[in-house]
Order: C-alpha cells, then sequence, then structure tokens
C-alpha cells in the first residue's frame, strides 16, 4: 500500500497549509492528497506540485491519510519530507 511510506518517515507534515510551505520551500519529496477534501482547500497545493514536478499522489479519504499521519482526525493532504 502507498501510505506505507508515508506511516514510516521519519519527517512528514499534515495539513494543507503546512505541506504547501514545504513544496515552496522545496523539502516535499511525495504529496498526498485526500480525494474527498474540498477542491478549493487542496488547489493551490496541486498546482505547486505539478509546477515543481514534486509526486503527487491521491487517497480515497481524509480519513485514511489522518490515520496515515498518526492524527485521529482526517488530513486533506500530508507530504513525506526530504531527509
Amino acid at each position: 500500500m502507498s501510505l506505507d511510506r508515508l506511516r514510516a518517515a521519519r519527517r512528514r507534515t499534515v495539513g494543507t497549509k503546512q505541506t504547501l510551505k514545504a513544496v515552496l520551500k522545496g523539502e516535499a519529496r511525495r504529496v498526498y492528497v485526500a480525494r474527498d477534501a474540498e477542491p478549493h482547500v487542496v488547489r493551490d497545493l496541486v498546482q505547486a506540485c505539478q509546477a515543481r514536478g514534486v509526486e503527487l499522489e491521491y487517497v480515497d479519504t481524509m480519513r485514511e491519510l489522518g490515520s496515515a499521519c498518526r492524527i485521529k482526525v482526517g488530513a486533506a493532504s500530508a507530504a513525506i519530507l526530504e531527509e
């Protein structure tokens, strides 16, 4: 499963604001976006990933993504950061 890499990551971001900042700084290696997230919430993040060539992977639900990040609520996005 693709979320295993996120679970095992030593450095990661959780949430769209933190993840977008990491992409803009060039620190994000792979970004995960929940398919059920509101489009206006993740739009800028998706565009930034495409413009900078950051790997983008979609996850079915926010709940699933939040669980992979070890939080008790859903997450619209997350990223694995450079080590």
